[in-house]
């Protein structure tokens, strides 16, 4: 049964909620504040550096905020996820400037600048838009009553094009390719040119779940879904940097866990599986073993030894905390170094998996075209998963990863995955 917001309950937008007044408050806080301590507390340690903090903060505040925008319009990416990442990417950004070019700059002021940055931005989130239900008018026309079934949005429909009631509304929704007539064309035009975000149906549908159908992908839409290819090579480079940058921190984890898995139970400390790469290329994945070493029962088949379960009876004391925590996944930074894997994609399937859902799931092997990861936007919104069933809605997900692949949409993962670990989400 479908549900609308009544027309007398739709609400006007928060003057806090405005971009506006949250850009203000954020140069007022970030840029400004740090600047006014030295004047008022350290005048003698006013130098050039703090006033080129000042400006780096200032811009900074600016680049995050086009950030957020470039993603925010779209409901499911709306949230409080998006504010570190997109803060620390452009002061980032500003830092590698002041690297490069050699120029002085208070660190002091710069790192306040950064902090207040994000509190800021957090203090709107918890004072308002966590609170905030958006409210989108739906033109009911064409494929619409799907769309209005899910979850998070306070939907209004629109019964007739009247802008009164469309202003009101934080976005509308229209099917474009429904035989829209020509009063409803020029009221969706109307909206556009008074600042409304006008959505298409499908494309916010695919950002409010975070994936893409593939029930019935036309030939236009499996083309849209080819990753940029510039990024790509640019992300082959930064995946082996990092990993080579990250091994002094991860050898003395990794060396830790492999004491550990010694100690435990005393069997070999690496675990290697067969698994489907990037265009569908083989290659060994190298993980931590977390199961008890032992010969597979008679009745069971490759497929079945290849799935976790709820509460696998194979998985020893170090094996769930190492697979609660991420570590087993550490020791994959030796394929990323081969370039076999990415920090961040699709989770690579064991080769035994991979050929019976490619034989379950069409389409399945189109997940392929970008290399697999050891986190990916799949794991940090489902978790592990097996069954056929499971892996239809986690190919969704991959598929939205391949069709948004962009720098942010990775940083986003970061997070998210850090988060994950934190908390253990979807560990088998």
């Amino acid at each position: 049964m479908l549900s609308f917001t009544p027309v007398s309950h739709v609400r006007r937008a928060s003057w806090l909620g405005r971009r506006r007044v949250q850009l203000l408050g954020a140069l007022l806080v970030a840029a400004l504040l740090p600047l006014l301590f030295r004047l008022v507390v350290t005048p003698d340690a006013l130098w050039i550096s703090s006033f080129n903090a000042f400006w780096a903060n200032l811009v900074a505040v600016c680049l995050a905020l086009w950030l957020r925008l470039s993603v925010e319009p779209y409901p499911g990416i709306r949230s409080s996820l998006v504010i570190l990442p997109t803060c620390a990417a452009a002061h980032g950004v500003v830092l590698a400037f002041f690297f490069f070019t050699r120029l002085p700059y208070d660190r002091v002021a710069f790192i306040a600048g950064f902090a207040l940055h994000v509190a800021w931005f957090y203090f709107v989130y918890f004072a308002v838009q966590r609170r905030t239900i958006l409210q989108i008018g739906v033109v009911p026309l064409g494929a619409w009553t799907r769309l209005v079934e899910l979850e998070g949005v306070s939907w209004i429909k629109l019964d007739q094009p009247e802008m009164e009631l469309a202003a009101r509304c934080d976005a509308i929704v229209a099917d474009f390719s429904a035989d829209l007539s020509p009063t409803w064309e020029a009221f969706l035009a109307d909206a556009a040119l008074a600042g409304l975000i006008v959505y298409q149906v499908k494309p916010l549908a695919e950002s409010l779940t975070g994936r893409v159908e593939i029930d019935h992908l036309s030939e236009n839409s499996f083309g849209s879904l080819v990753p940029a290819r510039g990024y790509f090579h640019l992300k082959t480079l930064i995946d082996f940097l990092a990993a080579l940058m990250s091994l002094p921190v991860l050898l003395p984890v990794m060396v830790g866990a492999a004491i550990a898995i010694l100690l435990d139970d005393g069997g070999p400390v690496f675990f290697r599986q067969r698994r489907i790469g990037h265009r569908g290329t083989p290659f060994d994945v190298v993980k931590f073993r977390t199961m008890r070493v032992e010969t597979r029962d008679a009745g069971v088949d490759a497929r079945q030894a290849a799935m976790t379960g709820n509460f696998d009876p194979r998985i020893t004391r170090v094996g769930a905390f190492l697979r609660k925590s991420r570590i087993d996944e550490l020791p994959q930074v030796w394929n990323i170094l081969r370039a076999e894997m990415s920090w961040i994609g699709p989770r690579p399937e064991a080769q035994v998996l991979s050929l019976w859902y490619v034989g379950e799931i069409p389409f399945y092997r189109y997940r392929h075209v970008v290399k697999p990861g050891i986190t990916g936007w799949a794991q940090t919104n489902q978790g592990h998963v097996a069954e056929v069933e499971e892996i239809h809605r986690k190919l969704q997900y991959d598929f939205y990863y391949i069709k948004y692949f962009s720098p942010f949409l990775d940083v986003l993962i970061l997070f998210k995955t850090v988060k994950t670990m934190m908390t253990g989400f979807g560990a088998r």
